[in-house]
């Protein structure tokens, strides 16, 4: 354990200073590092692993545990879905009905928003964002942020340049409360929205063989990737990830504590 809150010290103490932030704070900046990073959505958060930064919902997770891993030395990112609509969030009633088109694949629960018209539902985005500042999140990984591309079928004409405008909203808004912001996926625009985001969270680049939008865009640019897989076994694509400077784990797609299956250690190069 000790070592990982070395690792999270030299994390924790890669930040600058950001204009709109709340005065005195410093908006984090991870680094490339390949120690391991945990990612868990559903049930109790498990704070016991030796990873220096979790990302966990940020609706589901009270004060107290940010808290709690910040008494740990740990960075804490706060998981958001901007891009679809899920019928079982508090705030569901928020988004206009022409805004929320077909079906998330492999998600009955979730529909995708019209980001092309975002602005009809900004309001509950920005409270949104407010919650994840108000329970003393590091970060935000703001979710589906590539419903632009043709084989997501949302429902809507959403071009790529509506997608790099919402998306460079979010960012912005993030940034304004004083927290630091994650590029989920899109990788093809990866480049382009790299001056935006501080980090990138990525699922299974290494099955599809996208990981070089990334290293490309944010490991050569001095940012961390936090990347995880869930069908590809640990041997497959570990060595490759640390090789390229990435915190890869290995996880299932219901995204409790366990299985946690990471590439690095604390204390790795």
């Amino acid at each position: 354990m000790g070592s990982a809150i070395a690792i999270a010290s030299l994390l924790l103490s890669a930040s600058a200073q950001a204009g709109g932030a709340r005065p005195g704070h410093r908006i984090w900046h991870p680094r490339p590092t390949t120690a391991p990073w945990q990612w868990q959505l559903q049930g109790k958060i498990d704070t016991g692993f030796s990873a220096p930064v979790y990302e966990v919902d940020g609706f589901e997770t009270p004060k107290r545990t940010v808290a709690e891993l910040h008494r740990q030395g740990r960075r804490v990112i706060c998981y958001l879905d901007v891009g679809s609509w899920e019928s079982y969030r508090p705030d569901k009633a928020e988004f206009p009905r022409s805004a929320i088109g077909r079906k998330y694949e492999g998600f009955p629960d979730e529909r995708w928003l019209d980001v092309a018209h975002f602005r009809s539902f900004a309001r509950p985005l920005e409270q949104r964002f407010e919650m994840c500042a108000r329970k003393g999140f590091d970060g935000v990984e703001p979710d589906n942020v590539a419903g632009w591309e043709k084989e997501n079928h949302t429902g809507f004409e959403i071009t790529r340049r509506d997608q790099l405008r919402f998306n460079r909203w979010v960012a912005r808004q993030v940034h304004k409360r004083g927290m630091a912001v994650a590029l989920k996926n899109d990788g093809r625009q990866a480049k382009q929205l790299s001056g935006d985001f501080d980090f990138a969270v990525v699922e299974q680049c290494f099955q599809y063989h996208e990981c070089g939008y990334y290293k490309n865009a944010f490991v050569d640019e001095g940012k961390a990737v936090f990347e995880a897989e869930y069908e590809q076994k640990p041997k497959e694509y570990c060595e490759t990830a640390r090789a390229i400077g990435f915190s890869s784990i290995g996880k299932s797609y219901d995204l409790f504590a366990k299985p946690w299956f990471p590439c690095g250690r604390p204390g790795a190069a």
